[in-house]
């Protein structure tokens, strides 16, 4: 059995807890607690687990006694683990109200096959259950939106974070873009074994990290880095508030910032600081309404001034656009950083967000912070782009030619009309908008291709004065006629 027909299966339990009104959500973090007790049997590390509360315990239970025995496993495994253990289970809850349905579920997840599951990888297994619950859910709350796959990968390589980088994404959801960026430099470290032991230490304890402001989600996430085992920080809290200045001094920096804005707003007729400081971050120079805005701000400024240090973020057509912050926001951050590449992105791409325009902006932090952009690149994969949906998903290959592009040797030989350049002179010009580069709609009438009215006016006339013309020859004629 592949671990997608066990991902598979999972979701057919879901439908044993139909009575019980559990959203697929609740469903997830349901199977969040029982998994991580099964796997860690599975795995051997059931020493993290407080003794009398592991699986074999639960499994024995039945009825009643299952119930209030999950009841108090929860609390136990919450309030008395250390590390990992603890962060899981910190305020769990279970919605299961029937014992016979929480003992369904138990019997049906023991009865797995887990060493195929293992052989395949428990990270991966836990993968494909988060990628079908985003897949049957308008939105995972908060203004969230799950990011495709293979977008989180060609942003992963072309940022293309090293080992011994500290990498970050400041929102993370469950943790996608870090367990990218790990896959990424296993792959380019024959799975670690290149680096020393120190070096590995490093990667699994101390190289990925985030943080996460809706709780059930922090969970997800670290159940997601522990069975890829990654161990780093991944942070509770909002990065926009004062919590959120302590994330910083990056080397690579990977999000996609929820959409929609700051449920607080600034008081502009108040000091700046101040302002900040009761709604937010008092280190923004430019504080804004725009939630958006301030992830980026937060990003650039949370890498370090190195001239190395670097991010892929994922951003709405308004943080392109947006007067007054946004463009004192978008002039501070081509001073301090270069920003090299703006993508296009296609619309449809999110599925439950069919609406909303998307960008993903590319910059490397300067080493000072003046002038660091000279001028922005573009590619275009939005216009004339075939509809993209669950009928023609998103793949990488649909980036094969911007790929290319990014990284040509010399940007300005290639051949493709979709990569456009414009200097930062023309881009001041236009109050600093990145709102750029996209190339003509053929969908829409070009009225430059249109006749000009007054041509036409003009042959009408002509016409008509050649049929004045020829009657008065045929009046003429009828004339002459009548006289003879």
């Amino acid at each position: 059995m592949t671990n997608s027909e066990i991902v598979a299966k999972l979701w057919n339990f879901c439908r044993v807890l139909g009575d019980d009104g559990i959203t697929s959500h609740q469903y997830v973090t349901e199977l969040t607690y029982l998994l991580f007790l099964k796997m860690s049997q599975e795995m051997d590390m059931e020493k993290d687990i407080l003794e009398g509360y592991r699986w074999e315990d639960l499994l024995a239970k039945e009825g009643v006694e299952l119930t209030k025995f999950y009841k108090t496993l929860l609390d136990q495994l919450g309030e008395h683990s250390t590390g990992r253990v603890r962060e899981i289970y910190s305020g769990a809850t279970s919605a299961i109200k029937e014992p016979k349905n929480l003992r369904s579920l138990i019997v049906n997840i023991d009865s797995l096959d887990w060493f195929t599951a293992k052989d395949e990888g428990l990270g991966s297994l836990y993968e494909g259950l988060l990628e079908e619950k985003n897949a049957g859910e308008k939105n995972s709350g908060a203004g969230q939106f799950f990011t495709p796959r293979a977008l989180i990968e060609v942003i992963t390589e072309l940022v293309s974070p090293q080992a011994g980088e500290l990498c970050n994404d400041p929102a993370c959801g469950t943790f996608g873009f870090m367990i990218a960026a790990d896959k990424y430099v296993k792959r380019n470290t024959d799975d670690l074994s290149d680096l020393s032991t120190h070096e590995q230490e490093f990667q699994i304890n101390e190289a990925f990290t985030g943080c996460e402001l809706v709780h059930e989600t922090h969970r997800l996430a670290l159940m997601n880095a522990l069975l890829h085992n990654i161990e780093g920080k991944i942070l509770l809290g909002d990065t926009l508030s004062s919590f959120g200045k302590q994330m910083k001094n990056f080397d690579v920096v990977l999000a996609n910032p929820p959409f929609g804005t700051k449920t607080q707003s600034i008081d502009k007729s108040k000091d700046n600081k101040k302002a900040s400081k009761d709604y937010g971050r008092d280190d923004f120079t430019f504080p804004s309404s725009n939630k958006q805005l301030n992830f980026l701000q937060h990003i650039y400024r949370s890498l370090k001034t190195n001239g190395k240090a670097r991010a892929g973020v994922v951003l709405p057509d308004n943080v392109l656009f947006a007067d007054g912050d946004g463009s004192k926001i978008r002039e501070d951050l081509m001073e301090k950083c270069n920003l090299h590449t703006v993508l296009r992105l296609p619309t449809g791409i999110f599925e439950y967000a069919k609406g909303v325009k998307t960008n993903v902006l590319f910059f490397t932090r300067g080493v000072d912070d003046i002038d660091n952009t000279a001028g922005v690149w573009f590619y275009d994969m939005r216009t004339n782009m075939p509809s993209l949906g669950k009928s023609n998903p998103l793949t990488v290959q649909h980036f094969d030619k911007f790929k290319d592009a990014f990284l040509a040797e010399d940007r300005q030989a290639v051949d493709d009309d979709r990569w456009s350049y414009f200097s930062r002179e023309q881009i001041a010009k236009k109050n600093n908008s990145l709102d750029l580069g996209l190339i003509k709609d053929d969908s829409l009438l070009d009225y430059d291709d249109l006749p000009d009215p007054l041509d036409s006016i003009l042959d009408i006339i002509a016409e008509l004065e050649e049929a004045v013309a020829i009657f008065n020859d045929v009046r003429d004629e009828l004339l002459s006629l009548r006289e003879v």
